[in-house]
């Protein structure tokens, strides 16, 4: 709870993974990569309750196991390789008795943020009386070194006219790193987006921001972990 409010995390993972199979109960540092962010949600004490929405049975008895409530199976229907997120959070919604000033989306592919992210990200929405915030990273490159390919082609997606200007002159840019979407529900409700010109920005470093779509980012964040770069917590299922 924040201010009075009431805080739900949702955790969406579908069983039909393409990119890694069986990414969400796929270990990562010992755990299944699910566990990192019910880990995350449980810890942050602003947060009331969190629950996950999947048609897996699998990823359900695993995020159980972990401590993760499961009020329902998400419908079929809402768990297909082009389902967006945003029917899923409302259906979420949707199933529970209870009403909820704000919603959390962890996503299970970001299992290095921390508590204190998603504390900031709430924090921010209340101290900015915005609706929306959500977890960034500053990019690597900014756009103006960036280019499209027209057949074989460089096509600039900005204006070469900009290209002389010293890369230390230029304004930081960010990118969305997936790991903590906030939204007032009311809002959310209504407008179905976490993007909106009121969202806030919660920037986090480059070594909690990892998110796991392919084999090699799995690798890099075992790496990360190894390294001691990223917290790593020594938790286990719950009744070991």
């Amino acid at each position: 709870m924040i201010n009075g409010k009431r805080v739900l995390a949702i955790i969406p993972a579908r069983g039909g993974s393409k990119g890694i199979p069986r990414k969400n109960v796929k270990p990562l540092a010992g755990k299944p990569l699910l566990a990192w962010s019910i880990e995350a949600g449980r810890a942050c004490p602003e947060v009331d309750r969190v629950i996950l929405s999947s048609d897996d049975a699998e990823i359900i008895a695993t995020a159980r196991q972990w401590g993760c409530e499961v009020p329902f199976v998400r419908p079929a229907e809402l768990a297909q390789d082009d389902s967006p997120t945003i029917p899923a959070l409302l259906h979420a919604l949707d199933s529970l008795e209870e009403s909820w000033d704000y919603l959390v989306l962890l996503q299970a592919t970001s299992p290095l943020r921390i508590p204190e992210d998603i504390s900031a990200c709430l924090n921010l929405c209340e101290q900015h009386q915005a609706p929306v915030c959500v977890s960034l990273v500053a990019a690597h490159q900014p756009p103006i070194y960036m280019y499209h390919l027209d057949g074989v082609r460089l096509d600039s997606v900005l204006p070469l006219e900009d290209r002389h200007i010293r890369r230390q002159d230029l304004q930081p840019v960010y990118a969305l790193n997936g790991a903590v979407y906030v939204a007032r529900v009311p809002w959310f409700r209504e407008h179905r987006t976490f993007l909106c010109p009121e969202t806030v920005g919660h920037v986090m470093p480059a070594e909690r921001s990892v998110d796991l779509d392919t084999p090699l980012d799995f690798l890099f964040a075992e790496t990360v972990l190894a390294s001691g770069f990223a917290p790593r917590t020594a938790s286990t299922p719950e009744g070991t």
